[in-house]
Order: C-alpha cells, then structure tokens, then sequence
C-alpha cells in the first residue's frame, strides 16, 4: 500500500484519502480503487512479476496504437505495483441481457481485431508467454485431464486419453486454426470493461503469438453467456470479415478454425472451472460448470474426435454426469450418508456445505458379521439400532437442529442446503441416519426438494 501511496502521489501531488479493495476474478492480482479530490485510479499489486511487466509493456505498445486500452499512470521500481486508469465497474458481462449489448459486443470484436493486428515487432519482446504451439495445447488438455476430470471422478484410461490428446494437439497446432497473431487467451465479456460507452479490453498480460480466432471464440462461447448459436455465427462473421479487412486474410480461414478450437477453448475453461470451482470452491467458477459442459456437448459431432475415441468417451461422460446440480425452483435439500474415511461430501452449489452429523459414537452393527453385507436400509439393521434406543434420540436431535434452517432457507428463497450424517464405513448407522432424517423433513416441508444420497452405496433418489 506505501508504494500504491506513493504512485498516487507522484500522478495527483497528494496520496489517496480513500482507498477500498475490489473484489479479484481467476488470479490472485489485488485491486485498489485509489480516490482522492485530485483523481481517481486502480492501483494493482501483482502476484507474478512476470505478468505485471508483459502487461505494463504490452498495455502501452497498445495504448500508443490507439487499442482502447487502460493508460498506465505510474509504476514502482519493482514493477510489481502500478496505477492505471480506472474504467468503472461495467463490464460486457453486466449488460447481458441488455438491448445494448448486442452493438456493445460488436465494438468488442472490432477493439479486439485492433489490437491482433499491432505490428508483432512491437509487441513481442512484452509477451512473456511463448507462441502456442503443440506444447501450450497439451499444457491446456491436461489441465482439464487433472483439473476438471479427476475432481469430477470421471474415469479414464491414463495411455489411451494421452494418446488422444496428443494427436488433437497435433491437429490444433497444424495450419487448420487459422491466421496467426496476438492471442490475447481470455478475451470474455468479464475482460471487456464498458467506460463512455464503449468496450476497453484489460487482462491481457497471458498474450502470446497464435490463432486469433481463439479469442472471439472465448467471447462467444463463454459459458454463462448463454449465446444462442444464431447469435455466436453472426458475431464470428462479423469478426471474420473485419479482421479480412484490416489484413487482407480471407475470412473463410477464421470460420474454418472455430469449431476445432471452440472445443478446445471449452476443455481449456473446464480445467479452469474445475480448479476455481471444484477444487477452490469458488461460487461464480462453479456455477459455469452446467453451461460449460452444454457448450461441449454441442461441438462432440467435430470429424477429428473420430480418431480421439478415448478423449471424446470422457467428453461424454463428462456431460452425462455433472458434478453440479442442474438449475432447480425452489429450496433443494441434499442429504447424505458417507464414510470418514473418504472425507465429507462434496459441496458444489458455491454455498459452502451445510449440517454434518457424526453417527460413530453409537453402536456400529458392522462389527458382527450377520450384519456385514447389510445396510440401514435393512430390516435386520434398522431393529439392531433401534433396539438400542440410542438411534431415535440422534435422529430426532438432527432433526430439531436443522429445521429452523429449513424454516429459515424456504422463507428467504435460498436455493441449497446440504446435510450429512457419517460414521465408519457410510453403511449403516449413517444410512439409516440419512434416511430418516430425509424423509422426516420431506414429510414436515412438503413444499422443499429433497434429494438422498448414500454416497458409498452409489444410491441417489428424489424422496
């Protein structure tokens, strides 16, 4: 902050009287809106000295070419902080949905053709990330392998899907994805800032020379954007031709290389979406999930994945099987019984989890053998446990302590709640546990969803 302080007093001749942190997006770069009676900027603290001179470079490169991007005001010797010109908080994503949005996005498109189109001598000694090559494309395949695949439990064969993956690669780093320029990697509708009505790119820093059609794909096919396919060809045309403008390519080559490289483009989000979302729970990662995979489920019909069978099998269950729940009216009620031993159950509605319950300090029935095979769905271990007595006191326990969350979640329009009850082996005290607190609550809140899950018996029913 002294050397934000500092920067601002260099620009304006006083530092900033208020100073309020903005919320941060995929990285870990912390933003400042700096303001005093003199002016108003963003101050960046960098995480990556790399990323903060590729960005300061190329932001100026840019700038001198008339690309609306943010000026840069001021930077510290390290390079590590800088002041830019403050744009607002509008982006291309807010207006979605707008009657504006429509023209906005095709400012965007035409920003975006300009800054491809800055000389490479220019900016190439600011990009700090090697040209996309066979390489790059692998790096991106497999982190929607470890990112995406494996924190969704989609199996896969290790050899088979490497193979596959790199014969796509092959395919994608070849002369089929088209004209080559300044990539920009993450050109999306949150990238595109909306200051005096019109569209100013930031987050660039990841350039690197390769297929310009890569980003207008990353614009229109953003998961939550929810474009109609009408919509994303009009737009892609209309990138096509003004790009065929301002270089002389023919637009042709750009169309011919969307398909390819938007399915590539959506494995590359859902490795992002997994780790943001699946690994690091974050809420706005993993509520793209659904959208992102109905995207992926559009572009299966491509000729290439002919010779990627393993590759497109996983797409497939990867589609068939979300880790997130489909969008729902109304509060959904999720309860599960599960083993300590693999841990808690998952939360993937960006909530955070809900109630957990701990069955261990009653009696376990898996200790005799007549009861080994059996579950707390059984007859002979439900009257082990409730013989006992001490069942019914923990069930009905549960249940007073959840129902005025219920109460509370149904009032106030939530949408999620999640309750769990473990024991040893997630088989029998807290499946019998799990459903009778499921249906107590499904008898008393007729009006929720609920949903019971016996994870480690692979049982899921809407009650």
């Amino acid at each position: 902050m002294e050397e934000l302080q500092s920067l601002h007093r260099a620009r304006y001749g006083t530092p900033a009287a208020e100073v309020i942190r903005l919320a941060g997006a995929g990285g870990d770069r912390q933003y400042y809106r700096m303001r005093s009676d003199a002016g108003c900027c963003i101050g960046t603290v960098g995480d990556s000295e790399r990323d903060c001179r590729a960005f300061i470079g190329l932001d100026r490169v840019f700038h001198n070419h008339g690309v609306p991007v943010p000026e840069i005001y001021g930077v510290s010797d390290d390079m590590r902080c800088y002041i830019q010109q403050d744009l607002g908080d509008r982006s291309l994503f807010s207006c979605l949905g707008s009657d504006e949005w429509r023209g906005l996005a095709e400012d965007s498109l035409k920003a975006l053709v300009k800054l491809q189109t800055v000389p490479e001598s220019e900016w190439g000694r600011f990009a700090g990330y090697k040209p996309y090559s066979r390489r790059q494309v692998m790096w991106d395949l497999n982190y929607f392998k470890y990112e995406y695949l494996k924190p969704a439990r989609i199996d896969f064969d290790e050899d088979k899907l490497e193979d596959d993956m790199e014969r796509l690669a092959g395919y994608l780093s070849g002369p089929t994805s088209g004209p080559q320029g300044f990539m920009m990697r993450d050109f999306q509708s949150r990238n595109v800032m909306i200051h005096d009505g019109k569209p100013w790119l930031i987050d660039f820093q990841g350039g690197r020379r390769g297929p310009v059609t890569y980003d207008a794909i990353s614009l229109l096919w953003q998961a939550k954007a929810g474009l109609k396919p009408e919509t994303r060809e009009e737009l892609m045309e209309l990138y096509a031709f003004e790009y065929e403008r301002a270089t002389g390519t023919p637009a042709r080559q750009i169309l011919d290389a969307v398909r390819p490289l938007a399915f590539f483009r959506t494995l590359q989000v859902l490795g992002a979406y997994g780790f943001r979302g699946l690994v690091q729970k974050r809420a706005h990662f993993i509520e793209s999930i659904p959208a992102a995979l109905d995207n992926l489920g559009d572009l299966m019909n491509l000729p290439v994945l002919d010779r990627c069978p393993e590759l497109a099998r996983v797409c497939r269950e990867a589609i068939a099987h979300s880790p997130v729940p489909a969008r729902h009216d109304g509060l959904l009620i999720k309860v599960y019984s599960f083993s300590y031993k693999r841990g808690y159950p998952e939360d993937y509605t960006g909530n955070g989890g809900g109630f957990m319950f701990d069955c261990r300090g009653m009696h376990n029935p898996g200790r005799y053998a007549e009861y080994k095979s059996l579950t707390g769905r059984d007859k002979p271990v439900i009257d082990f446990l409730e013989s006992r007595g001490e069942v019914q006191k923990f069930v009905a326990d549960a249940e007073a302590i959840v129902s005025p969350s219920v109460e509370c979640y149904l009032r106030r329009g939530f949408s999620d709640l999640q309750i769990g009850f473990g024991c040893t082996g997630g088989q029998h005290r807290s499946v019998y546990c799990a459903e009778a607190v499921a249906h107590a609550i499904k008898r008393k809140y007729p009006q929720a969803q609920v949903m019971l899950i016996h994870r480690e018996r692979g049982i899921e029913e809407t009650l």
